[in-house]
């Protein structure tokens, strides 16, 4: 039924609660993650770890309770603060810990102790025992016991860990068995020693090359901020002109170097190094030339489509220009998302220290697990992660969304809220985070069967017959693509909530027919924009490669190239996608705001359009050409989502 009352399309001033069920579920959920942290604070799985706890149940800097079937547990150790093992350097990498008894001492050795009277001597001055509690410090030097129940001779000078309290060894050659392991495995690897001594030999051209790159996505930003018309066509044929002089020039350098390798004028080591570049030169001149065609090919087949593409480009260029504080949305986004995950990880690392102690038979130590239902807080806190990372990222869209929508439904720009930016946020903290707790939820719950799936097909990779494998895979492939499409049906929901203030499935509802009734519109911006944005993406990384390329070729003697470009590269794609992924959200929510408007306006007098003038030309000259016709008779305009007359 359509709406009688007027229709002012701009952001909603006078705006309700949406999803208060979900928000509700979602802080309740938020405080079962506060009160997993609490658990282990609460039973002293914080306190062990921050503070370490022996090999028989004590917790350093405490008076603890006895623990059955521990002889000796339940020592005052208050002033015992720093946890000693007797053999720090007997690493278990499987397993993530030292395999040795930790014992609490007063202070940790400063000086190197060479024999058990020295150890003595240490006991006895300093009132830290480094053998078992079960030595008196009499028998250190004749006790049978002495060569499995003290520190292994000589014990190193070690140095407390700041907040942890464990003593470790200063010198690092404690460490020789497992660096001559390590290096023994690299000079018998032929190939991975050059390919480490090329990363070593050319670290500095990594890092200009990162720095490089880093410079190269800020100046693509400022580029794109102004970008119009023209400047996405320059851009097309700069990476086309790129691509077949970057192909050209690999070739070339891959003839000159086969060449001075047959030449005979390089020594023997020199020969081999040669011979990796002249392989790797082939391979990238071979992978260059199949990309080259396949572009050459697709700007063939979508040159007539780009026009729409342009437009939104050219307006979202205007957006970055009167809200520039949009290139910052993915560093506030990464800094909550780093603080997250420390957060998690802490916890997490408080619960493997949490439990009931239990005494190894194996080892006769003392270990932490816990049993019954507080064993499934693990699986919870998991949960909570991908939630909350989920819910984090949809923050940052629907934050974008909101100003975006502001901008498109604002006319007189100058009118334009002083920080919409701020304004959005603040409209969605109050009113939208329970949509963001939905939208995130349906996210996790297609993501965390493809993540178990993902985990079974690596525990069985090699055991699993063909058809198994071949089905998890399939299995794995269909949620990532069901995620990635929810995702994209999520964004424009959080777009429509900002527009509307509804819900979310009546969000997704409305998205949803807007994004049908113009499918083809969706299938060119999400293929020629998409393009477009990944061509700048890739006119970064080859710019990047080109230069390393030219950089290392001074170094053709020593240097294997392979993994030096390939650090270089991937921090370039990296850097280039986190400043470009702001302006592909912009053009998405722009596209969903301009399909609305062309749906429930013609441009006759009270029903002006919203849009630019860049899309008004698109919109005329479609009009001229016979692809954008009004369906007759529709003359209402888009039914509202709140209650009420007239919108401000």
């Amino acid at each position: 039924m359509p709406w009688q009352g007027k229709r002012d399309w701009k952001p909603l001033e006078e705006r309700s609660c949406t999803d208060i069920p979900w928000l509700i579920v979602f802080i309740l959920f938020c405080i079962g993650m506060a009160c997993i942290c609490g658990y282990p604070i609460a039973t002293g799985g914080a306190s062990r770890l921050i503070s370490g706890y022996d090999s028989y149940g004590n917790t350093c800097g405490k008076n603890n309770t006895k623990i059955d079937g521990v002889p000796l547990s339940g020592r005052d150790m208050t002033e015992n603060k720093f946890v000693f093992f007797l053999d720090p350097c007997n690493l278990d990498f499987i397993n993530r810990k030292i395999k040795s008894i930790a014992l609490c001492v007063f202070k940790c050795p400063s000086a190197e102790l060479t024999t058990y009277n020295d150890l003595k001597q240490f006991a006895l001055n300093n009132g830290s025992h480094l053998c078992s509690y079960d030595i008196p410090t009499t028998k250190y030097t004749h006790s049978s016991e002495r060569h499995t129940k003290c520190p292994k001779l000589p014990v190193k000078p070690s140095k407390a860990v700041p907040l942890f309290r464990r003593c470790i060894p200063v010198d690092i050659s404690c460490y020789t068995e497992f660096a001559q392991a390590f290096i023994s495995f690299v000079s018998d690897n032929d190939v991975l020693r050059r390919v480490l001594a090329g990363v070593m030999a050319s670290k500095e051209i990594i890092m200009g090359l990162c720095l490089l790159a880093l410079v190269l996505s800020l100046i693509m930003m400022v580029v794109i901020r102004y970008i119009s018309r023209v400047l996405v066509w320059i851009l097309t044929v700069l990476v086309v002109i790129g691509s077949i002089g970057g192909t050209g020039v690999l070739w070339w350098l891959y003839v000159d170097h086969r060449n001075a390798l047959n030449s005979n004028t390089v020594s023997v080591f020199g020969k081999e190094v040669a011979s990796d570049n002249v392989k790797a030169l082939l391979v990238c001149s071979i992978g260059a030339t199949i990309f080259t065609v396949i572009l050459l090919l697709v700007m063939f087949f979508m040159r007539k489509r780009v026009a729409l593409t342009i437009s939104l480009f050219h307006v979202a260029g205007k957006v970055f220009i009167h809200l520039p504080l949009l290139a910052l949305q993915p560093f506030w986004t990464f800094l909550c998302l780093m603080l997250f995950w420390v957060y998690w990880i802490a916890v997490l690392l408080f619960l493997g220290t949490t439990g009931t102690p239990i005494k190894n038979n194996s080892t006769n130590v003392v270990e932490y697990q816990m049993q019954g239902p507080p064993q499934y807080l693990v699986w919870y806190h998991a949960v909570g992660l991908i939630w909350i990372s989920e819910f984090i990222l949809a923050f940052q869209q629907m934050t974008i969304a909101g100003a975006v929508v502001t901008y498109y439904f604002t006319r007189n720009k100058s009118q334009l809220p002083a920080t919409p930016i701020l304004s959005s946020m603040a409209r969605t903290i109050r009113y939208h985070l329970g949509t963001l707790a939905k939208g995130s939820f349906i996210i996790t719950l297609v993501k965390i069967p493809r993540l178990i799936l993902t985990y079974i097909h690596s525990q069985l990779k090699g055991k699993e017959n063909a058809c198994a494998r071949c089905m998890l895979k399939a299995c794995v492939c269909c949620l990532w693509c069901l995620e990635k499409c929810l995702a994209y049906l999520n964004q424009n929901a959080y777009t429509a909530t900002a527009i509307n203030s509804t819900s979310f499935c009546t969000s997704a509802r409305d998205a949803f027919i807007i994004l049908v009734e113009n499918a083809l519109r969706v299938a060119a911006i999400n293929t020629v924009g998409d393009f477009v944005l990944f061509l700048g993406k890739i006119l970064v990384v080859s710019c990047t490669a080109f230069a390393g390329i030219l950089a290392l070729n001074y170094q053709r003697d020593y240097t294997v190239w392979v993994l030096p470009l390939l650090i270089a590269c991937l921090f370039a794609f990296l850097v280039a996608h986190c400043f470009l992924s702001v302006f592909e959200n912009v053009v998405d929510v722009l596209f969903l705001c301009f399909a609305i408007d062309t749906k429930h306006n013609d441009g006759s007098p009270g029903r002006e359009y919203y849009m630019d003038k860049a899309l008004m030309e698109f919109v005329e000259n479609s009009k001229k050409m016979g692809f954008h016709k009004p369906k007759d008779g529709d003359s209402r305009e888009m039914k509202p989502m709140t209650r009420g007359g007239t919108l401000a």
